[in-house]
């Protein structure tokens, strides 16, 4: 695994070619190094602002070329968010380094992880996490794409929406308590009675009979965890309630295959 030396010196030499960069307006670091020193496994996470008369692709594409043959690295994916352009990749030591440009009139924090280290940032609103009927309406769903898999026959894709509607239900009780609720990030922190009511449903087999079990501590579990979204709860829980039946002995197979 790499080294905190190792990501220091990733940091401090794309910094390197941020001053010499005539492209370059401004530049921060973001995420879990913003704010504090991370941890043994912290990515970095490096944001520039672009002149805006400079193209932005040119100068991602001239610094990707930098990064993996300084670095000796791999290019993994493009995450597009309107003005922005985020390129992750992989170094040696499963160092991950996201990198991500923006225009110089457009640059600034979007969220608390945010440090400025050199030029200027506008102000911009934060992007919100998920409301609250947001993430049970995806809940429900993935709870209705979770039994009819199961009726299916299909269980591997039904283990998938059961952890799904999990994870959205973890996310509610998240908010609830004024915790992280994204990419399970106020999980490990929530109580432990909430752990408790959530821990039985990881089914241990592939079966009907078990994923049964699994899904319907899992709605419960949601069900649970609904005082923000109390009155919506109200209209849709008996009908989520029916889900939890033993509708066929046997599995049905049809041919739709969606959801």
């Amino acid at each position: 695994m790499f080294k905190i030396a190792d990501r220091n010196r990733v940091r401090d030499t794309v910094l390197q070619w941020a001053e010499a960069d005539p492209h370059i307006t401004a530049g921060a670091v973001v995420g879990s190094l913003a704010l504090q020193d991370g941890d043994r496994w912290s990515d970095l996470d490096l944001t520039f602002g672009v002149a805006d008369d400079s193209s932005l692709y040119e100068v991602l594409e001239n610094w990707t070329g930098r990064v993996i043959t300084d670095f000796d690295a791999v290019q993994l994916f493009d995450l597009r968010s309107v003005p922005s352009i985020y390129r992750v990749f992989l170094l040696p030591g499963n160092l991950q380094f996201d990198l991500s440009f923006t225009p110089a009139s457009k640059f600034g924090a979007i969220g608390p992880k945010f440090k400025l280290l050199f030029g200027s940032a506008v102000e911009k609103p934060h992007t919100q996490p998920p409301t609250a009927r947001e993430l049970f309406g995806y809940a429900v769903h993935h709870a209705l794409r979770a039994r009819f898999c199961i009726e299916r026959g299909r269980f591997w894709q039904a283990e998938y929406w059961i952890s799904s509607l999990r994870d959205h239900a973890l996310s509610l009780a998240c908010r609830r308590r004024g915790l992280p609720a994204q990419h399970g990030r106020g999980f490990d922190d929530l109580p432990g009675e909430v752990h408790n009511t959530f821990r039985d449903s990881f089914a241990s087999e592939l079966n009907r009979d078990e994923l049964m079990r699994a899904f319907t501590v899992a709605l419960d579990g949601l069900l649970g965890e609904t005082e923000e979204v109390s009155s919506l709860a109200a209209k849709v829980a008996p009908q989520l309630r029916e889900l939890t039946l033993d509708w066929e002995s046997k599995p049905v197979i049809v041919a739709a295959r969606d959801g």
